[in-house]
């Protein structure tokens, strides 16, 4: 299966999750920093540090991907670096940045920049986060010095990376940085994400008159299990409604859903839309796995802010990653197609699995069929320009530590040894010839 000849192969990472050096060079702590030394959900005491050592081995890594024939790299700027404490501009944490650019460009490897991938500066946290509006307008004082200094170098910017994990598994569920289990906060934090993405948006078009700009949502097919089935079919509908509309309809319809979080309307404030709604270039669509839903049983998260109390996820009899997430790659041509209106190209800009080993047939395999189901989606008229692997590196998996590993190289973490798996020499060869064969 063939691919466009300009299609964008590349592979995608986190700041927090591979730079380590989280004391070095003025930077802050952010949301993880702190929720990792309280939270005994990350396992044994892991931390960001050093994670995958990614700020000592900046130039390694650069030419591992270089070898791998990668023609793009899709990695977030640390806010606690360049704006420590979310405060003023700190050009020691810029100057890494500047590096990683100026040594991609040497390699031939565009960068797509994305300027929020969830580590917030603990001391704005300390104010209200997401859930107070302010920070919407910090975050454009931070891209105003991202943009300010990387405009004549990169092109492709992204806002934010899955606003749906910040907002509702970080101030919902707790079970991510911050690790609040505030209904209330989490619909405000919806809303005050969005919000940093217009503003976002606004000052990416006033400094990057070039720029490729938009934002990536962790999109999921959502369904019920019998379509007849009144109850599966408020369920679905209410789950899709949190995953997917919630998002999705600010920023190409200008509102969000009337059936999901009522009380989101009280946060909007005159020009909000507006900013919210302002057009974007593309669309990043991050996808991991689909949702099968039942009416019945018990809900998946806390009920006071689900809106759907008895939505269960029933098993089905499906293969599953290390992560014992359901492995369907068809979702992947759903997701994609029920995009094909909405007027603006699109990029699969994460999909993989976590698998053991260095010999990771799995993967290759989940990879493999995942390609092909976004084929199937060009074939039907999707206009997809490009995919990246989620990750180049073994990395720190946030909630999981370092016991889950989703990189197509393997790295010691002992030791800070790099070894491409099978799956990257698979993913290599795709990217040459640029076809599934």
């Amino acid at each position: 299966m063939r691919f466009p000849s300009d299609f964008v192969w590349g592979a995608a990472t986190a700041a927090f999750q591979i730079e380590g050096s989280t004391t070095v060079d003025g930077r802050s702590d952010s949301i993880w920093d702190a929720f990792c030394r309280v939270q005994g959900a990350v396992r044994n005491g892991d931390t960001g540090d050093p994670a995958a050592d990614h700020y000592r081995l900046m130039a390694e890594d650069v030419a591992l991907m270089a070898s791998l024939g990668l023609r793009a790299y899709r990695f977030s700027v640390a806010w606690p670096r360049i704006r420590p404490d979310g405060g003023a501009t700190n050009p020691r944490g810029l100057d890494f940045y500047d590096r990683l650019v100026d040594t991609l460009l040497d390699n031939g490897i565009d960068p797509w920049l994305t300027l929020y991938h969830w580590d917030l500066p603990q001391k704005l946290e300390e104010l209200g986060g997401w859930a107070n509006r302010d920070t919407a307008y910090r975050f454009a004082d931070f891209t105003s010095s991202v943009t300010e200094h990387l405009a004549d170098r990169v092109v492709h910017w992204t806002t934010l990376n899955e606003p749906w994990c910040s907002a509702f598994l970080g101030y919902a569920a707790g079970i991510h940085a911050p690790g609040r289990t505030e209904p209330d906060a989490a619909t405000a934090a919806v809303h005050h994400l969005m919000l940093a993405h217009g503003l976002g948006m606004q000052v990416i078009r006033e400094n990057v008159p070039q720029a490729v700009a938009g934002i990536t949502l962790n999109l999921y097919p959502v369904a019920p299990v019998d379509p007849a089935d009144e109850s599966d079919v408020d369920a679905a509908r209410a789950v899709d409604g949190l995953q997917n509309r919630v998002f999705l309809d600010p920023v190409f319809d200008g509102r969000y859903p009337d059936d999901v979080l009522p009380g989101l309307a009280d946060l909007v404030e005159p020009g909000d839309m507006e900013l919210i709604s302002a057009p974007i270039d593309y669309l990043g669509v991050n996808y991991y796995r689909d949702y099968v839903v039942s009416g019945g049983g018990e809900p998946r998260f806390p009920s006071e802010w689900i809106g759907a109390e008895h939505a269960a996820f029933p098993p089905r009899d499906l293969p599953l990653t290390d992560s014992g997430w359901e492995v369907n790659p068809d979702g992947l041509t759903t997701v994609l197609v029920s995009l094909k209106d909405r007027g603006v190209p699109l990029y699969v800009t994460e999909n993989g699995a976590s698998y053991e080993g260095i010999d990771d047939y799995d993967r290759v395999a989940f990879l493999d069929t995942h390609l092909r189901a976004a084929a199937k989606a060009v074939e039907q008229g999707v206009d997809l320009r490009g995919y990246f692997c989620w990750s180049l590196l073994d990395n720190f998996e946030w909630a999981e530590g370092y016991a889950k590993r989703f990189g197509l190289v393997h790295v010691d973490f002992a030791t800070q040894t790099r070894t491409p798996k099978r799956s990257a020499q698979w993913f290599a060869k795709v990217i040459d010839t640029n076809e599934v064969r």
